[in-house]
């Protein structure tokens, strides 16, 4: 596998990005970013140096173990029970405060 060298980032190449994206950059902005855009550009292609063809992509380094519990139904509150605490009842329902007015 070759080394891929990619392009210098230029304050020019982050100009044309910012009006692209609507936003306006003074020159000193537009400096800082072309140096840090270069710098993860750069990393980048490094990882892809060392990247062997033998070797999958994957997301993560260890295998992922789903480690939810089985379902398993389980008797719930009778409606008594819900109700207690509730600080009014209506009909077998919650009474709440109206929020909504109704024509």
């Amino acid at each position: 596998m070759s080394a891929i060298t990619p392009n210098p980032i230029t304050p020019n190449d982050v100009a044309h990005l910012a009006r692209l994206a609507r936003l306006e950059l003074t020159r000193d902005e537009l400096d800082h970013y072309a140096a840090q855009l270069d710098v993860i550009v750069s990393s980048v292609a490094r990882v892809s140096e060392v990247a062997a063809a033998d070797v999958p992509p994957t997301s993560h380094p260890l295998p992922l173990v789903n480690v939810t519990r089985p379902d398993v139904a389980r008797p719930g509150l009778s409606a008594d029970e819900a109700f207690s605490g509730a600080p009014a009842v209506e009909d077998y329902r919650f009474r709440v405060p109206r929020i909504l007015d109704q024509d």
